[in-house]
């Protein structure tokens, strides 16, 4: 019996998709199939209907399911016990957050969690699919993430509630000085494109970007500069005047609040959320407890920004038609 059989089988549970369940566990999809039919083979029953899309469970399969989740639970908190230098499994919840939201939002929001409640915590910081992925396989008691309409987070909402914690809006930035200067004049043109802080490809911040730029008002002419899956690192480098980076207002700093200016108005931005998920059958009553607490959080303040002194415009002859798409400029 090998663990990770587990978490593959609980991927393709979870996503009804060999493909995508592959890609979670990153994998390729014909070792994938393996492992699995090596998990069927130990069990010694089919768990997966495969003549069925999306594919679904057989009945032993949705049997062998809670066995599975209990089984990788169990271990996830045997190992927060055992590193966790002795910290009370009664009171100890493991969370899963993406960087940006726990080094802007957590500690406002811990403060009122713990308000009356004892609590210990150990974090997993991820993208949106590392994330959901460690919910589903059990390794965390709760996901918090960001969340798009545009692109939501497909779980199975039968098996997972949620809350949401905040709105939030994800938006254009650029450099104060650079704005003010007319050094960078959003969205650019085919003869004088912006400089791009982009997010990699396949990060979900990605997704929303290209999901804002095909909807907005005008074509965006653009260089790439950077590329980088993480918020911190685009807004550091905005802030450096090396771009224009599409940033939550949950991350901008006081310091980025300051330093930057955004751009472009409502056309050019996307609302999201900020949503938390936990499994219905996770019966910890710490879990229950750290619930009813996300439910009554308050948003955090955000800092506010300054408006640019100087708000200049493309020469005439350098407006983008209607006729024009967003590209890249070489």
């Amino acid at each position: 019996m090998d663990l990770r059989w587990l978490y593959d089988f609980l991927a393709v549970a979870d996503t009804g998709n060999f493909t995508k369940a592959a890609e979670q566990r990153n994998s390729s999809q014909a070792a994938f199939s393996r492992r699995l039919q090596a998990l069927e083979a130990w069990v010694g029953k089919e768990l997966i209907d495969r003549s069925f899309y999306p594919t679904r469970l057989t009945p032993a399969g949705e049997q062998f399911r809670a066995y599975a989740t209990d089984i990788v639970r169990n271990l996830a908190d045997a190992r927060a016990e055992v590193s966790g230098g002795g910290a009370a499994k009664a009171d100890h919840v493991r969370i899963a957050i993406p960087y940006a939201l726990a080094t802007t939002r957590l500690p406002s929001w811990w403060d009122q969690w713990t308000t009356g409640n004892k609590l210990t915590c150990s974090l997993m910081l991820g993208n949106v699919h590392d994330l959901g992925t460690a919910l589903v396989s059990g390794e965390v008691d709760i996901a918090i993430c960001f969340y798009g309409a545009q692109e939501p987070m497909f779980l199975d909402m039968d098996r997972f509630d949620k809350v949401q914690i905040e709105t939030d809006r994800l938006r254009p930035w650029a450099a104060r000085h650079l704005v003010e200067s007319g050094q960078v004049q959003f969205p650019g043109t085919p003869r004088r494109p912006v400089p791009m802080l982009r997010y990699s490809p396949g990060i979900y911040f990605a997704r929303l970007v290209e999901a804002t730029i095909d909807k907005a008002p005008t074509p965006l002419h653009f260089t790439r500069v950077v590329d980088s899956d993480m918020a911190d690192v685009l807004r550091e480098m905005a802030i450096a005047g090396h771009g224009v980076a599409w940033l939550p207002d949950s991350g901008i700093t006081p310091a980025a609040a300051e330093a930057l200016v955004p751009l472009g108005g409502d056309g050019w931005s996307t609302d999201i959320s900020i949503v938390a998920y936990c499994d219905r059958s996770n019966r910890r009553s710490v879990v229950h407890r750290l619930w009813a607490a996300l439910k009554q959080t308050e948003p955090a303040p955000l800092h506010p920004v300054r408006k640019p002194a100087i708000k200049r415009k493309p020469e005439k002859a350098d407006r983008p038609t209607a006729a024009e798409t967003p590209r890249e400029v070489h």
